[in-house]
């Protein structure tokens, strides 16, 4: 059963809005009643989102879609930062630096610049949820993906202290870490790498974006108060810590 929260009045932005996590999250916004702006670099419109192009790597590029919505809508009330970039897999010593860079450009500084440009707003209307989406990645890492696991706990890192900083304030900072969700980019693999990944869970399935999207909308909601640089793993008990 879905729990319905009343986000009436608010403004969310979801980055990777377009497909995937984000777009569920976006979806599940939007049926709350709130604003909802869909930031992707390869933009899907959906009834009733508004969709930007941003590439989340470029400090112009979020400048201007932060501008873009308060100009329609005066405030930012929610944040969620759910893009992300597996990058190639294999060993670390044929790993290209470019490709390290990239990386940790997409799901890590991404959510840097993001969040740097959005705080303002919401320190202005004194409250705010940020959510960031990391991967269970970040805690047990994954072989092949050494760029992607480093990127993921520095996610997760970045929300523990970004959380500590505003726990005074009304703006509270918490973290999902899924483990493998059923979306897109999941199917466009190997069926031995899907096989894999349900083979590691012990609900032996992958997880649905309906199912991140109930999560992420609790840590968005005014019923999270409490929690503060948590991170929350999604990971049909999968994680070990």
């Amino acid at each position: 059963m879905t729990v319905r929260y009343d986000f009436s009045g608010k403004t969310a932005v979801v980055t990777g809005g377009a497909r995937g996590i984000g777009r569920a999250a976006a979806e599940r916004f939007r049926a709350g009643g709130a604003n909802v702006f869909a930031w992707d670099l390869d933009p899907v419109p959906h009834e009733g989102v508004g969709s930007i192009a941003v590439d989340v790597t470029r400090t112009a590029d979020v400048a201007a879609a932060v501008k873009e919505v308060i100009a329609g809508t005066g405030r930012i009330d929610i944040l969620v930062t759910s893009v992300g970039l597996g990058g190639p897999r294999g060993p670390l010593d044929r790993l290209e630096e470019e490709e390290w860079n990239t990386v940790l450009a997409v799901n890590l500084t991404g959510v840097y610049q993001v969040v740097r440009a959005v705080l303002p707003q919401m320190r202005r209307i004194g409250r705010g949820r940020i959510v960031t989406v990391a991967s269970l990645a970040a805690k047990e890492g994954r072989r092949g993906l050494a760029a992607y696991s480093a990127a993921s706990a520095g996610v997760v890192a970045l929300t523990k202290s970004l959380g500590k900083e505003l726990a005074a304030t009304d703006i509270r900072v918490n973290c999902v870490a899924p483990a493998a969700i059923d979306t897109e980019v999941v199917r466009a693999m190997e069926p031995a790498v899907i096989e894999a990944m349900i083979d590691r869970s012990p609900m032996k399935r992958l997880g649905t974006t309906a199912e991140a999207a109930d999560l992420i909308a609790w840590l968005a909601s005014d019923a999270c108060s409490f929690n503060a640089g948590a991170v929350f793993d999604l990971s049909g008990g999968q994680a070990s810590y």
